[in-house]
């Protein structure tokens, strides 16, 4: 067994100089890549032969016996490119392997996408000579270029997620430290091979070296394009809220009908749990919840036609909820440590042992406001206290549900009526008993304490929900 790696891939795409970089890698004795060899539509190059015994035909078939004769290449070590449109089915495997050495080599997306369409106008994707150079200007087109930088953004996050959860660390080479016989030196070492180059592969040639408003006949139109890509993603709403999983023994399913139930916590749980015991005419203990994922899928597969869904609410609202249930009070429900933990460092003014007689309004409002503000910086990460899933952002629980299964719909509080309603009718029910009216925790309501303030306080807290479902004042 090799010391450190088995084989290697390099995670590329088109126009990065990744002929290039296989060209210098294979000059090495101890490296062998074999390049494209899970493209979708040829294998390893166009027109090229079977790679290690493998023809397209059985590597279509099953891939991994391809990775096997790859991984298993004595004389050297075996890898191979691959771009973010090769075939899914390798992609796990490799990016789970950590006897697979991983390199990443990037380039500017622009000139990226301008040197793409230049070989598309020319036909030309390798130069070995001057001589045989096809000249051609590219024509920039602002959707396409968007479309392309969004594929390479996504599948960039998405490696560098895998390696991060995966503790494991990737040999990054832009497409400028390619000329650098130092830096490929640098690469074999990392990949555990003693031999150094003493000059680079000169055999391909810079295809257009010109400077890129020479190769771009519409410049000024891409130039007006680019300005209004927002490159460093500043108008996004920042999330530092750890990921929640799915939840599923929280998902309640109907007794007899096709429904399930994803709920989020602090929104109107007892309303819809009431409600889909009266659908089908039995008591809430009747409907079907704890479930294992394992039950989750057998429910699925024997209830065709189901339909999952949950329900928002207001963000002010559902901060109101938590606060009473959780913080506020010191009975059933409450965060004792966590509500003390508040008292004592946050300096939340909290009726020490509850809401007592003396406990009035604009004490209730008072501390309210203080929990909003609380909640703002809980929610960025700056406490250290967990961000409880009573009071976790609504878009953060519902991607959450989406490890396992997302919900079929996603109902607002305020459209209770009519939309359940319409799943009970694609259940077969000709009528649907009505929604219960809410009941408010706490000595006071909402509405008792609601004003500008407060909703700016919700709005700050929670710009995720706000940004993601067009939430605006509560009243």
């Amino acid at each position: 067994m090799r010391d450190k790696f088995d084989s290697f891939v390099v995670f590329a795409e088109m126009r990065t100089g990744s002929n290039f970089l296989e060209a210098n890698l294979n000059a090495f004795a101890g490296i062998a890549c074999h390049g494209e060899a899970f493209n979708p539509f040829f294998m390893g190059y166009p027109k090229s032969e079977p790679i290690l015994g493998v023809d397209q035909a059985t590597r279509d078939e099953n891939p991994k016996k391809l990775l096997a004769a790859i991984r298993g290449q004595q004389d050297a070590l075996g890898g191979f490119r691959y771009f973010h449109d090769h075939d899914p089915r390798v992609f796990d495997t490799i990016i789970k392997d950590q006897r697979c050495a991983k390199i990443v080599l990037t380039r500017n997306p622009v000139d990226s996408y301008v040197s793409w369409k230049i070989a598309q106008a020319t036909g030309q994707w390798k130069l070995t000579d001057m001589k045989a150079q096809k000249v051609a200007q590219a024509v920039f087109d602002a959707d396409e270029f968007s479309a392309h930088l969004d594929a390479l953004q996504r599948f960039q996050i998405t490696l560098l997620n895998r390696l991060q959860t995966s503790g494991q660390t990737a040999f990054y080479v832009a497409y400028e430290d390619l000329q650098s016989v130092e830096v490929m030196n640098g690469l074999a070492r990392y990949l555990g091979v003693d031999e150094q180059l003493e000059a680079l592969d000169k055999n391909l040639k810079k295809q257009n070296p010109s400077p890129i408003s020479a190769k771009v006949s519409n410049y000024d139109e891409m130039l007006e394009a680019l300005a209004r890509l927002d490159r460093f993603d500043l108008t996004r709403t920042p999330n530092f809220e750890p990921r929640r999983g799915p939840n599923v023994p929280s998902y309640v399913a109907a007794a007899t009908s096709g429904l399930i139930y994803l709920p989020i916590k602090s929104g109107p749980e007892d309303q819809v749990l009431n409600w889909l015991a009266a659908l089908d005419g039995v008591p809430r203990e009747a409907l079907r919840d704890k479930l294992s994922q394992k039950e989750l899928r057998q429910w699925k597969r024997k209830t065709p036609g189901h339909r999952g869904f949950t329900v928002l609410r207001h963000p002010a609202l559902r901060a109101h909820d938590a606060f009473c249930r959780h913080i506020l009070t010191t009975g059933e429900g409450s965060y004792r440590q966590l509500r003390n933990t508040l008292m004592r460092r946050y300096k939340m003014p909290l009726p020490k042992d509850g809401p007592d007689a003396g406990y009035d309004r604009d004490a209730h409002r008072t501390a309210f406001v203080a929990f909003l503000k609380f909640l703002k910086g809980n929610l960025a990460g700056q406490t250290s206290i967990r961000v409880d899933s009573a009071w976790c952002s609504q878009a953060q629980a519902i991607a959450g549900f989406g490890e396992f299964c997302l919900p079929d719909r996603i109902i607002r509080e305020e459209d209770l009526a009519a939309e359940l309603a319409a799943l009970a009718a694609t259940q077969g029910h000709a009528t649907s008993p009505g929604v219960p009216a809410p009941v408010e925790p706490g000595p006071f309501m909402l509405a008792d304490i609601y004003d500008n303030e407060i909703e700016a306080l919700a709005a700050d807290a929670y710009q995720k929900d706000y940004m993601t479902f067009g939430f605006s004042r509560w009243r």
